[in-house]
């Protein structure tokens, strides 16, 4: 049997499955946690994979898979050596950077149409420019930009190999092009004040390398094009991943453009293009309200099933660590509809389960109108587990649901990249051991959803004029 790994480098861990190649059957898997922070030495996640795969989890893979968080900001000198913590997706200090860079190409329609998607302080791009006002020692010592999975997969190879990125991974930094397929150098210069070295971008198939002992290494992907490749995700799947953040997105065959900047015009991990939409707020939403209420995450679902839909017109806007879409990086969480009938623990609960989808369902609402078709949505991560998010998504989203089983979808993908990289083939491998997943009952009361999702976007609404 040939064997493949796949590694999840998250936010939050480091994750690694080891995978039969021709099937993708899962043989073993194991992880290892990550600092909390918006910013970490990038020497956290070897480390993290070193502790997951000790023991020898990876004697005798074939091949090597990475997918890691987006937008991060590795940092290198001219020796190749970390010049400052990585600053990661959820830092949203260079909010202000960001402002003055969509402003300054002449604004949000002049940045979608450069590199898909309109700059908010989550983006590569916009950190580049927050260094170079803040950091100035620190950026004159910047020889070399590098993502989270660019790193990781750098460190696995040899020594002396080049560091390669992929186009997935490229298109969310704000200075790579998935239309055109190229850097945008000027945006670069712009942002950071000159020119430094960037990864050669792969083909989806090609390979970055061989690791010490002889395993082959695949050009890696960010995470949500690695969930969207370990998911197999097909037209008319939205993949809505409830983690530490909340995404929205779909395999779509054209570039996407939106000059809102609600939906992110991102590449995917095959050739095609992942029109994205992410909010920093999801199960973490869930996690802050249980403690809240005194109580963990079960007893956080108990009381959320007690109430009724709608929770009595109590309506929670769950921007708990500011907001990336709508692009909100001051903003606060908000209870709105409090009366003294409503004031319940139960109707909390409720309120932040549905706040929490109603701003994913307001990105599957982007998507769509982009021109990415519907026909139903596949929800993973952490927070679909739970009881009371899958008896409320049906309502909230409209279509229907479908919980795949529970897996290490990231990793999976990435592991399933490394078989095709393995394989030389056309396509990806088709893996018989992906599991279709088990579809939600629908909605009890068919007018529930938009009565939820009517109540929401008033509240999102004044939050955004007040912003």
């Amino acid at each position: 049997m040939v064997t493949i790994a796949g590694i999840d480098s998250s936010t939050q861990s480091t994750k690694v499955v080891v995978c039969d190649a021709g099937t993708g059957r899962v043989l073993a898997q194991a992880q290892a946690p990550h600092p909390d922070g918006t910013e970490v030495h990038p020497d956290a996640w070897w480390a993290a994979l070193r502790s997951a795969t000790g023991g020898g989890l990876l004697d005798g893979v074939a091949a090597i898979g990475v997918a890691a968080q987006q937008h991060g900001l590795v940092a290198l000198d001219d020796a190749g050596a970390v010049v400052r913590p990585a600053l990661l997706w959820n830092d949203t200090r260079s909010a202000g950077a960001a402002r003055d860079l969509v402003a300054e190409l002449g604004g949000p329609q002049a940045w979608a149409h450069a590199v898909g998607s309109v700059p908010v302080a989550s983006f590569t791009v916009t950190k580049l420019r927050w260094l170079a006002e803040h950091e100035p020692a620190y950026a004159a010592r910047v020889a070399r930009v590098l993502l989270p999975h660019d790193w990781l997969t750098w460190r696995l190879l040899a020594p002396g190999s080049e560091p390669v990125t992929d186009r997935g991974d490229a298109s969310g930094t704000g200075y790579w092009s998935p239309r055109d397929g190229g850097y945008r150098g000027d945006l670069l210069a712009r942002a950071f004040g000159r020119d430094v070295e960037l990864p050669r971008v792969l083909a989806p198939r090609e390979a970055a390398g061989h690791a010490p002992g002889g395993a082959l290494v695949s050009a890696g992907t960010g995470d949500n094009m690695g969930a969207a490749l370990g998911l197999s995700a097909g037209p008319g799947d939205v993949v809505v991943s409830l983690g530490t953040s909340g995404t929205a997105f779909a395999v779509h065959d054209a570039a996407v453009a939106d000059p809102t900047g609600y939906v992110a015009g991102f590449a995917d991990a095959t050739g095609r293009y992942l029109p994205l939409v992410c909010t920093l707020n999801a199960a973490r939403v869930l996690t802050a309200t249980a403690a809240m209420l005194g109580t963990d995450l079960a007893g956080l679902d108990g009381l959320a099933r007690a109430a009724a839909p709608g929770a009595d017109g109590l309506v929670m806007l769950p921007y708990l660590e500011g907001e990336r879409t709508p692009n909100l990086p001051d903003a606060s969480g908000t209870l709105t509809g409090l009366r003294r009938a409503s004031m319940t623990p139960r109707n909390v609960a409720r309120a932040a389960v549905e706040g929490m989808l109603c701003g994913l369902a307001d990105g599957v609402a982007a998507l769509r109108g982009t021109g990415v078709a519907v026909r139903r949505v596949l929800l993973i991560g952490g927070a679909a587990r739970s009881a009371a998010v899958q008896a409320a998504a049906p309502a909230v989203f409209g279509v229907p649901v479908v919980v795949p089983a529970p897996g290490e979808y990231v990793a999976l993908g990435a592991a399933r990249q490394a078989a095709w990289a393995l394989a030389g083939t056309d396509d990806p491998p088709q893996w018989t051991e992906l599991d279709s997943g088990v579809a939600l009952p629908p909605a009890a009361d068919p007018d529930a959803g938009a009565r939820i999702r009517a109540g929401y976007a008033r509240a999102r609404d004044a939050a955004t004029a007040a912003g």
